[in-house]
């Protein structure tokens, strides 16, 4: 399942990622990975901006709106059991 396309706010700093990978062992969309040292976003349409690599990441290199849209939907919807409705009627099955 892809996002929406080019909209997510996740953003890494280069100058503050030192490549220590937490991020990527928590990203549950593996859109994260290491090139030459540090953190990349390889599949930035998979993020669903949960949040959980900006709060692993122990030097503050990831920022992000967390708990947006669709992928507030999803985590809800995983953690209560319910279903993940966020109300944005994608029409091409790219949303919950």
């Amino acid at each position: 399942m892809k996002y929406f396309g080019n909209l997510i706010t996740t953003s890494i700093s280069e100058k503050n990622c030192t490549g220590c990978g937490f991020c990527l062992n928590v990203c549950p969309r593996k859109v994260l990975a290491l090139s030459e040292g540090k953190a990349r976003l390889v599949d930035p349409d998979s993020c669903i901006e949960c949040g959980a690599c900006a709060k692993n990441c122990p030097f503050q290199a990831i920022s992000l709106v967390s708990g947006v849209g669709c992928a507030n939907a999803i985590l809800r919807g995983l953690i209560t059991g319910g279903p993940a409705e966020c109300g944005c009627s994608a029409s091409d099955g790219s949303c919950c």
